[in-house]
């Protein structure tokens, strides 16, 4: 199992539900953009989760730094998850503009976010994990919950 694939695989899944979020609030379809919304706030929240508690340490214990690219990773999920807040308070208030303004801000902070994972935390990963120890983080990382 590749950390690579998995971890992308749950990118591509979150970027479709933000779209379908996005999509329902341009629309001023405010109960689907709401649900949509959600399920994408919660899944990338547990995706962050899955990084911070599983993937990130092991990385970490391995290479003997927590410095570098994990750090810089925690803080920008931190700062998706402020832009989560927001984005939240905008669909509660029904306001398309401001909704839509802090999606283009949040679309771009996650590109540039999972580009650099994709193409460098995880490959780091890939390459520095064992085999058997990467199963048993994927299979951790499944039990993972909000």
């Amino acid at each position: 199992m590749q950390i690579s694939n998995y971890m992308t695989h749950e990118h591509r899944d979150c970027d479709a539900l933000f779209a379908e979020a996005e999509k329902a609030a341009a629309a001023g379809d405010w109960a689907e953009a709401e649900k949509k919304f959600l399920e994408f706030a919660n899944e990338t929240l547990r995706h962050f989760k899955k990084e911070e508690e599983e993937l990130f340490p092991a990385f970490e214990a391995k290479t003997g730094s927590s410095e570098g690219p994990t750090q810089v990773m925690r803080f920008e999920h931190e700062q998706v998850r402020g832009l989560v807040g927001k984005m939240a308070d905008a669909i509660e208030k029904q306001d398309r503009d401001a909704y839509l303004s802090l999606a283009e801000s949040m679309m771009i902070l996650l590109q540039q976010h999972n580009m650099k994972e994709e193409q460098m935390l995880y490959a780091m990963c890939d390459r520095v994990l064992p085999p058997e120890e990467k199963s048993g983080l994927v299979e951790k990382m499944e039990k993972v919950e909000l």
